[in-house]
């Protein structure tokens, strides 16, 4: 019964660690996402267009994409506590040098810059997590530092909007920095010093990508997030347009979605904690039949809703899942890259996010706005046939299944 106790339950300690995570992601995903309230003031200010602005959001997501892969492979070799520190501090100066901006050039340099510490800090934030916290646990504390990202979409980018309009598109970022040291000085002494450490080369982690069953896994949530952003990029259009709602009420709407997309993170952990990949098969069959809903429902404003918030409560349900499974195949195939593979997911949802707004944009300029719903149902399919067919391969191949890390107590 008491190891039953120490399996289940959280101590205190990693309690806190799970807090600072979350803070740590709640504080990277502000710094992302703010800039999309900014714009105007951004574009304005430095007397560029706003297609160029638009570049900063672009520019990150690839400068993530491609960069929080090669650097986490380079990194993960050393001891995670340094590391931690130091690309928390290199996040900080990042959004010092964008608060300091006085051009676009060095503003999207200092974006790129911050893109590719906060890959990096995530993917290591995921490994201690997985290092530190009982199995039992784990589905849940992964999907509770996802959801810091969720939170950021609903408070912190309000609130960063908010201080750019008060005063200046620049005071913003040093908002963000500001929340970046709070970060800093929490993570010294929480933060655990002894972590282990696996040995291997950015070369030999980068052979990882070659193993079919890790490209067939990350391939299961970019198509699962690109259904979702073939809708969501085309969000405002939507109720404007389709459902007929007036602008002065789609923040309150987008508010909503927010909210309801914290359940959204709930439900993973859930998911995740009972062989979440075998439920994923029919969930994203459930996330395709949503989406598809909206080709039915755009006529009713009461019934799109519904549609547009169901579509809130989809889309995160599968990144814990995601992440286990990732570093579950990792520890099978290649021990040494579970910190390498532990960056893959988001970086995977980055590559959705690409797909799915050029689905998007492709079907609105072909077509009409009530299309994008049975193209996004679509991906969500394709979504669920890859994890059927990882499903299937899972069962011919047990060591996958079986858990690959014990947490430790801290």
């Amino acid at each position: 019964m008491a190891a039953h106790v120490r399996e289940d339950l959280l101590t205190t300690k990693q309690k806190i660690l799970a807090f600072t995570l979350t803070l740590l992601t709640f504080v990277m995903g502000t710094s992302e996402f703010v800039i999309v309230g900014l714009l105007s003031e951004v574009s304005s200010d430095l007397n560029i267009t706003l297609a160029t602005a638009g570049s900063l959001i672009s520019g990150f997501a690839i400068a993530y994409a491609i960069g929080t892969p090669l650097l986490t492979a380079y990194v993960s070799r050393f001891p995670k506590y340094p590391l931690m520190l130091l690309f928390i501090s290199i996040f900080i100066i990042g959004n010092v040098i964008s608060a300091l901006s006085g051009s676009y050039e060095l503003l999207i340099l200092s974006r790129v810059l911050t893109a590719v510490v906060s890959g990096v800090l995530i993917a290591l934030s995921m490994s201690i997590a997985s290092d530190t916290m009982p199995e039992a646990k784990k589905g849940a504390i992964i999907a509770l530092i996802f959801a810091g990202f969720t939170i950021a979409n609903v408070l912190g980018v309000p609130l960063g909007t908010f201080i750019g309009q008060l005063g200046n598109w620049q005071l913003t970022f040093w908002f963000t920095a500001l929340l970046g040291v709070i970060s800093l000085i929490i993570s010294i002494f929480i933060i655990p010093k002894h972590l282990p450490v696996e040995k291997a080369s950015a070369k030999e982690q980068l052979k990882l990508l070659t193993n079919p069953r890790m490209v067939l896994a990350f391939f299961i949530p970019t198509f699962a997030i690109a259904g979702t952003y073939t809708v969501y990029t085309y969000i405002t259009p939507i109720l404007e347009e389709g459902l007929g709602i007036q602008t002065k009420y789609i923040s309150i709407i987008l508010l909503g979605y927010g909210a309801f997309s914290i359940l959204s993170n709930v439900l993973a952990g859930k998911i995740a904690s009972h062989n979440g990949i075998s439920k994923l098969r029919f969930v994203f069959i459930a996330q395709a039949i949503i989406l598809g809903s909206l080709f039915f429902t755009m006529q009713s404003t009461i019934a799109g809703l519904v549609s547009i918030m169901l579509m809130a409560v989809m889309i995160y349900v599968m990144n814990a899942t995601i992440q286990l499974y990732l570093m579950n195949l990792a520890a099978v195939y290649f021990p040494a890259a579970k910190d390498f593979a532990s960056s893959l997911t988001p970086v995977a949802v980055n590559i959705g996010i690409a797909l799915g707004a050029t689905l998007g944009g492709y079907v609105v300029a072909n077509g009409s706005l009530v299309h994008l719903s049975w193209v996004g149902g679509l991906c969500a399919l394709i979504a669920s046939g890859l994890a059927f067919v990882s499903y299937r391969l899972d069962q011919k191949d047990e060591t996958v299944t079986k858990p690959a890390y014990q947490g430790s107590n801290l």
